[in-house]
């Protein structure tokens, strides 16, 4: 066994409430383990839908070394610029071809060890995209090529969809960590072969909401069926993240445990 590295992975971050917040949590977080390199999902920065250069590059600025996105991605123009500027923010890969941007990286920490990172999106309840199993595994092999340790985030509705996506690609990548839900699931695992799983890694945004949200205006639309802007909400934020640790010489991981914290 090589040395153990420590990725934290970070739920999606909701708009302004939750960025203010970030700093205090990811203090906290380094107090109590050793992280390696950081992901976040980042696709509600701005507003709660969608992300910008500025609150982009104020995520950054914590350190954070990757962001990924999912539907929402499109939200504001200024993204398109964006993802063809800055490699370290990513795009759902199984987007057509042609649309701007990329689906996975490949960057080092602090210690040169190189670590890739996948971006997908579901199918189930979402929209009709390209299959993400297949894009996945599509560019395993030039991947493989640069490093064992592969991080994928299966940005998707359906519990049964990321599932299966877990038996598909164990042993194959280090971890799955599924996002979109905003509400952490516990069912943390190393499947069979040596990869980390967990469903949905939650949110960073205010717990009193729904999923991030105004409370009012979420009822509003399910009450009424009319359709109405959604705000963010007020008040104290959670933080619900994992830390993966992975073996640098095969690419398997060794543990995955859930992090809730809250203001």
């Amino acid at each position: 066994m090589g040395k153990l590295l420590n990725i934290l992975f970070i739920g999606d971050i909701i708009g302004k409430p939750a960025r203010k917040a970030l700093p205090d949590f990811l203090s906290e977080v380094s107090k109590a383990h050793t992280v390696d390199f950081m992901i976040a999902n980042g696709e509600n920065l701005a507003g709660g839908v969608g992300i910008t250069k500025e609150t982009a590059e104020e995520i950054f600025s914590l350190g954070i070394n990757v962001l990924t996105t999912g539907n929402h991605i499109w939200a504001k123009k200024e993204a398109v610029a964006l993802l063809n500027s800055e490699k370290r923010l990513l795009r759902p890969l199984n987007y057509p071809e042609q649309c701007p941007g990329n689906g996975y990286v490949v960057l080092e920490d602090s210690s040169g060890h190189k670590i890739a990172i996948i971006n997908a999106m579901g199918r189930v309840y979402i929209q009709s995209l390209d299959c993400p199993f297949k894009a996945i595994e599509a560019v395993l092999p030039s991947l493989n090529k640069h490093t064992k340790i592969i991080i994928v985030d299966i940005h998707a509705e359906a519990t049964s969809e990321k599932k299966a996506l877990g038996w598909f690609l164990d042993g194959r990548v280090s971890a799955i960590v599924g996002t979109h839900t905003h509400v952490q699931t516990a069912d943390e695992t190393i499947l069979p072969q040596g990869t980390a799983y967990v469903t949905d890694v939650g949110m960073v945004g205010p717990y009193d909401s729904v999923i991030g949200m105004d409370k009012k205006n979420a009822l509003s639309r399910f009450l009424t069926q009319i359709p109405e802007r959604l705000e963010v909400a007020k008040g104290p934020c959670i933080f619900n993240a994992v830390i993966i640790s992975i073996d640098e010489k095969s690419g398997h991981s060794t543990s995955i445990k859930r992090i809730l914290l809250q203001e």
